[in-house]
């Protein structure tokens, strides 16, 4: 399965979604949005193109206003690359701190050769899928839109089985978390949860808790991803 580069379209996608690129409708007019405060269904459908296909899938799979924060300053590193970015200084400044840790290069994913890359990637579609259904807006037609959204972004029939089946399934945050296999997998998988999740909602944020736990994070390095996701975010308009 090609996670990487899925995952890379969907993350650089936020750019588009922050510029309104492949949320404008066909009618010409002004993108509207849906009783919940978030991007209407139908606009996030109507744009053409790679950037405006992912932005489409994301903004579903978000399913609220969310979606034009993945945008700022997150992107502007460039998809995969940024999150790993992100994680990379959030994890030196973390060993920094720690008087009696050994002080070795963190293996995030900007920084990995290509299999072990995309191991990280799938570990990190996970989460982020998990994060989007952790305030439960994902009913049956959305799973449809997604799902045909998704297919026109790759033609990886298995990948497109795995991403069905992750939707499908019920939320399970100790689920997710058994996917990290490393410290610094373990800190992407939350960092990309963070920069989805709504941290307002209460069910959300109960998840991110939750997943943070079975993570088994520790507790300076959680407060050093979250700088990094409010510092990314912050940069984003409102």
């Amino acid at each position: 399965m090609n996670t990487r580069g899925l995952l890379d379209q969907l993350l650089k996608s936020g750019q588009d979604l922050l510029q309104n690129k492949g949320v404008a409708r066909q009618d010409g007019g002004q993108p509207s949005s849906s009783g919940k405060g978030g991007l209407d269904l139908g606009s996030l459908l109507s744009g053409a193109g790679g950037g405006a296909l992912a932005a489409g899938a994301l903004g579903l799979l978000l399913g609220s206003k969310k979606a034009r924060k993945m945008g700022g300053k997150v992107v502007t590193y460039g998809g995969l690359a940024a999150l790993g970015v992100l994680a990379y200084k959030a994890y030196g400044d973390w060993q920094q701190k720690q008087a009696s840790a050994p002080r070795t290069e963190p293996q995030t994913v900007d920084r990995l050769p290509p299999a072990q890359a995309e191991q990280h990637s799938h570990a990190i579609l996970r989460a982020i899928v998990a994060a989007a259904k952790a305030d439960g807006h994902i009913d049956d037609r959305e799973r449809q839109l997604i799902d045909g959204e998704i297919a026109k972004l790759t033609g990886d029939v298995e990948l497109q089985g795995w991403l069905d089946r992750e939707l499908a399934k019920p939320l399970d945050p100790a689920e997710v978390a058994r996917a990290a296999t490393s410290e610094e997998m373990a800190a992407e998988m939350y960092l990309a949860s963070l920069l989805m999740i709504d941290e307002t909602n209460f069910m959300e944020r109960a998840y991110l808790d939750e997943l943070a736990r079975q993570l088994s994070l520790d507790a300076g390095l959680k407060v050093e991803l979250e700088a990094q996701a409010r510092r990314a975010l912050d940069a984003v308009p409102a």
